[in-house]
């Protein structure tokens, strides 16, 4: 093999590995700008625009339906980061650095026995105020012991809320995701947008 073609494959060889390590450089930093943001010492900071996420539903558990004893009585807005989504629906896995917001929302006050109210399009459950936010974090290396998710609280109350939490203890909320949820510590069958 002539010298001037050994060379032009050993630059073309080259060239191909600092176009895949662009690649991989590029998506690192696009993963940085939408994945979750962490303090020095380990904690997620609130994200911020989260309620122009993608919108995926509002399960709702009242407290009078539950005897008066709901764990969370409020409506639970959730929203998953759109980049997160893409891949979801593209691949049917949740990437890492998938943020699940849950934003609590109250049952406005009750007229009825059974906690409704009615308003001018019947009688129901109507939204009232933001009461806390609850996020789940997808990332395999932080939280390899719970499924590969890590769970915070931000504060069960009006806004605002805390800027920054520490993962909750697996036995808080991980467990109840690992012994319940329908596909990867998520309640996808709550969700419409992510099982269309």
């Amino acid at each position: 093999m002539k010298t001037s073609t050994i060379v032009a494959l050993a630059l073309a060889g080259a060239a191909a590995m600092l176009s895949v390590g662009s690649v991989h450089q590029t998506a690192t930093a696009q993963m940085t700008d939408w994945g979750p943001k962490w303090t020095s010492d380990g904690k997620l900071q609130l994200p911020t625009g989260y309620r122009e996420w993608i919108y995926l539903g509002s399960p709702l558990t009242p407290n009078a339906l539950n005897d008066g004893k709901a764990g969370f009585p409020e409506y639970h807005n959730v929203y998953i980061q759109p980049q997160a989504y893409k891949i979801y629906k593209q691949s049917g896995t949740f990437p890492e650095g998938t943020i699940m917001l849950k934003e609590l929302q109250l049952v406005m006050e009750s007229e009825e026995a059974d906690g409704s109210r009615t308003e001018v399009s019947g009688r129901g459950y109507f939204p009232g105020a933001y009461n806390g936010i609850d996020i789940a974090v997808k990332d395999s290396k932080r939280f390899a012991a719970s499924n590969n998710w890590g769970y915070f609280n931000f504060g069960h109350h009006a806004p605002p809320y805390a800027e920054t939490a520490a993962a909750a203890p697996t036995e808080n909320c991980a467990q109840c995701h690992i012994d319940n949820a329908t596909k990867d510590m998520v309640f996808t069958r709550f969700y419409g947008p992510l099982n269309n």
